[in-house]
């Protein structure tokens, strides 16, 4: 079998390159069109996977166009499996009229949330597409939206979380030791890169929650001044302007949050951590699958994929997004002993390790590919 997938940066998505590279363990010729020299590039090549450089641009369509036209035309693919919005556009209006199967595996479900590119996604599709939703919520709405069942399935994109619940800290309390907190610390985590507004969408806070995060910390260490809330993460792309806005926001409300940056060891830091809180008002999964697989409580917005991880009341607590005052109501029924955390973080790692892990992901799709391809 072989497959050509579309991925628009080298630098990020590394969830979709691990995917690739169980695919080619488990016997798929794995080719892949996307811009060079990148971060992950080295790592491509090593995995055996075959790199065909181009550039997915909507400024210069026509030249994406045809630089995909021909890629297709060499590698000859028995499937065209595309993993981004802008990837899945061109490969559409570039190949109207190949007849192969191709799949647009969703990764999140920002664009399904606005009618305007919904409805766009829908409508360039032609007999021979299919969705491949990455959490339930994402085929919910596709269907809701008229798209048959039969052109729609869910593979979720894998870790290698068997390995990652066994791993321990190589150095433990290094957040202690670098913000020089004390033992009686109650460290409350968010692990997140900060996205900037889209004022296209509406959107008049980061696609993160990092605001509803310093509100709640506000909120419950004016009851419990032993509590911090520490982010781990710093702006992703251009958005430095909105990371001084967050940090600026941060000042103003509270002197209990502190910020660590962008990391190398952020399963280092977790071990520091009482619990998590992934605020997202967007998201598929997001970091709440790393913060169940390391046994971390986890308290998560009710949006997009986390519901499907973050079973609540048994794997982890889910809030309303745009909800400081609940994010801080759970946060303190976590300090007050309302919920066993022990049992809570084994059912999440259990969980995890057992129906996430990429082995076991990268088999479903496979299975979605042999149906596709007969």
């Amino acid at each position: 079998m072989k497959v050509l997938h579309l991925v628009k940066t080298s630098d990020g998505a590394g969830w979709a390159l691990r995917q690739m590279k169980e695919l080619v363990k488990s016997g798929v010729e794995v080719h892949v069109a996307m811009p060079g020299n990148g971060f992950w590039m080295p790592e491509y090549i090593s995995a055996g996977i075959t790199v065909h450089e181009m550039n997915f641009s909507l400024k210069h369509i026509y030249t994406s166009c045809k630089q995909l036209r021909k890629i297709v035309k060499e590698v000859s693919p028995d499937i065209i499996h595309s993993h981004f919005v802008l990837t899945t556009l061109i490969m559409r209006l570039a190949l109207r009229n190949d007849s192969r199967p191709r799949i647009f595996q969703v990764p999140g479900p920002l664009h399904l949330e606005n009618w305007f590119f919904r409805n766009l996604d829908i409508y360039i599709a032609r007999k021979n597409d299919f969705w491949v939703g990455s959490c339930k919520w994402t085929n919910k709405r596709y269907a809701a939206s008229g798209v048959s069942g039969d052109r729609i399935f869910l593979s979720y994109y894998g870790g290698e979380l068997k390995k990652m619940a066994s791993r321990k800290p190589e150095i433990p309390h290094k957040i202690r030791t670098e913000l020089n907190l004390g033992k009686d610390a109650i460290i409350i985590g968010m692990v997140a890169y900060m996205y900037a507004p889209k004022r296209y969408l509406g959107q008049t806070r980061g696609l993160k929650g990092h605001e509803d995060f310093i509100d709640a910390i506000a909120i419950v260490s004016a009851k419990y001044p032993q509590v911090y809330g520490v982010c781990i993460g710093g702006a992703w792309g251009n958005a430095r302007k909105y990371e001084r806005q967050v940090i600026d926001y941060a000042r103003k409300k509270t002197d209990q949050v502190y910020f660590m940056g962008t990391r190398t060891d952020v399963p280092d830091l977790y071990s520091d951590m009482f619990c998590v809180v992934h605020p997202s008002l967007s998201e598929n999964l997001g970091g709440a699958g790393e913060s169940l697989t390391l046994g971390v409580p986890t308290i998560a917005t009710d949006t997009g994929g986390f519901p499907d991880i973050v079973i609540d009341g048994e794997t982890g607590i889910l809030v309303p997004a745009h909800s400081p005052k609940a994010i801080a109501g759970a946060i303190i029924d976590f300090i007050e002993g309302k919920y066993d955390l022990k049992k809570m973080s084994q059912q999440g790692i259990r969980l995890m390790t057992e129906t996430f892990d990429l082995q076991h992901t990268t088999s479903s799709l496979i299975k979605i590919y042999n149906q596709l391809i007969r």
